[in-house]
């Protein structure tokens, strides 16, 4: 279980890294940086599965019950949310290449995108560090960056329905896609917490929070 979690875990941290990648593409319109996400994703597939390839050995050669096998359960789940989290800095990237040479992002959004970019990536390596400790009360602390990103992800909205929006359909189209993608990443990443807590405890995290009142 410790080497499937290590693979769980680099796996975190290059999406972490395919993220703040692809924020610095967004911003910047970087067309070189915004291809090396796109290239470098594959490492993301082939590390997927070897993670998938350590389960399925692990259930076939080791035959476990009770916690073991809820470790197991939980580590095919925690790689489909990982892959995702991959997959959602990937489509970052392509919209970056996409709206190449301009910038994908109006001038008045950046700061919310730079800031949903550093959560992103800061929730990444929260996962990789609670994979490796199985700490439950870490796990339920990604939780808190989480929130953060709903809030911006919020107040974002209130950008795009001002009645000053002067950058057309196309754009808000945009604006809207990728915050949904940088929402969507922090979630899979609570996802992996409430996994470990599971892996960790055998109980749910609301379970947990039921049974310390």
């Amino acid at each position: 279980m410790a080497a499937l979690n290590a693979v769980l875990g680099e796996m975190c941290e290059l999406a972490g890294q395919a993220m703040a990648s692809a924020t610095q593409a967004l911003l910047q319109a970087d067309l070189s940086v915004a291809e090396q996400v796109i290239g470098d994703h594959d490492r993301m597939a082939e590390l997927s599965v070897r993670a998938e390839e350590q389960s399925f050995a692990l259930l076939a050669l080791q035959a476990p019950v009770a916690g073991d096998l809820r470790s197991i359960v939980s580590g095919f789940q925690i790689v489909a949310d990982v892959d995702r989290m991959g997959a959602l800095a990937l489509h970052v990237a392509k919209v970056a290449r996409r709206r190449h040479p301009a910038k994908a992002l109006p001038e008045e959004v950046n700061g919310y995108f730079a800031e949903m970019g550093r959560l992103a990536v800061q929730l990444a390596r929260n996962a990789r560090e609670v994979l490796n400790s199985q700490d439950p009360q870490d796990a339920l602390a990604l939780q808190e960056d989480d929130d953060a990103m709903d809030d911006l992800h919020r107040h974002l909205f209130t950008v795009l329905m001002d009645r000053e929006w002067t950058h057309g359909v196309a754009a808000a189209v945009d604006v809207t896609l990728l915050g949904r993608y940088y929402e969507r990443f922090a979630d899979h990443a609570v996802l992996i917490g409430r996994r470990v807590v599971f892996q960790a405890t055998g109980k749910t995290p609301e379970q947990l929070a039921e049974a310390g009142r």
